[in-house]
């Protein structure tokens, strides 16, 4: 017994969801997937459901495409933009892609965009993206 009155005893700490790092997180691993599908043009993302069949919940894997986030401008360099749901989300008041000289530089821009997710410069953009659309009042028929 006098091995446990060394210790000292505590309470455990319940598990908090924290949205902002998931934000983080979710955002840094799409970016990772657009350094994938730029070296491979062919990448298809694996996603792991749960299905009944029998009455019993079995795992299935569905292929989901991969979006390129860039296109080409009209004097031949390309813009990156980040999507978040089906909307790019604005870097700065009306812009929301970043100029990238040459295709080989996008890697680079990327690796920059996910040093910046990571030291939480782009939360309040990430937060503000995701924002839940307000339900529409509906009119009392009279």
């Amino acid at each position: 017994m006098s091995a446990l009155k060394s210790l000292t005893f505590t309470t455990l700490p319940k598990i908090g969801a924290n949205p902002t790092l998931d934000r983080r997180t979710n955002m840094i691993a799409r970016l990772e997937e657009q350094k994938l599908l730029l070296n491979d043009p062919n990448y298809i993302r694996t996603v792991r459901t749960w299905v009944k069949k029998n009455g019993h919940l079995t795992p299935v894997d569905k292929q989901q495409r991969v979006l390129p986030w860039w296109r080409v401008d009209a004097n031949g360099s390309y813009v990156f933009f980040i999507r978040s749901g089906s909307k790019p989300i604005e870097f700065e008041k009306g812009k929301n892609a970043v100029a990238v000289p040459s295709l080989d530089k996008i890697p680079l821009v990327i690796n920059l965009l996910i040093t910046a997710v990571r030291n939480g410069e782009l939360d309040d953009q990430l937060a503000q993206a995701k924002k839940p659309l307000t339900a529409a009042t509906s009119r009392k028929a009279a």
